[in-house]
């Protein structure tokens, strides 16, 4: 698959999540806002950032600067994964 490929899935993939988001909005006014709650999380975005920043330098040395759009892509998935799991309390 070559980069422009590669960003092009990427971009869909960000689409289809932003325009869940927004369908969710409309079904239920104000779940949004509780469903990205997890933005203000500093561990997990911190969690992101790391995940996107260490994939993101893998990623660049072998596929090249497409890779940086997953490396980002996977660093958001980080952040909800470890916003589910923070302990509350």
């Amino acid at each position: 698959m070559d980069g422009t490929a590669s960003l092009l899935t990427v971009a869909i993939v960000a689409a289809v999540l932003v325009i869940r988001a927004a369908l969710a909005e409309l079904r239920h006014p104000g779940g949004t806002r509780a469903r990205w709650a997890f933005v203000s999380n500093a561990r997990a975005v911190t969690a992101g950032a790391m995940t996107a920043a260490a994939l993101g330098l893998v990623g660049w040395r072998h596929a090249g600067p497409a890779a940086v759009a997953w490396a980002l892509l996977a660093g958001a998935l980080v952040v909800v994964l470890v916003d589910r799991q923070a302990p509350r309390g």
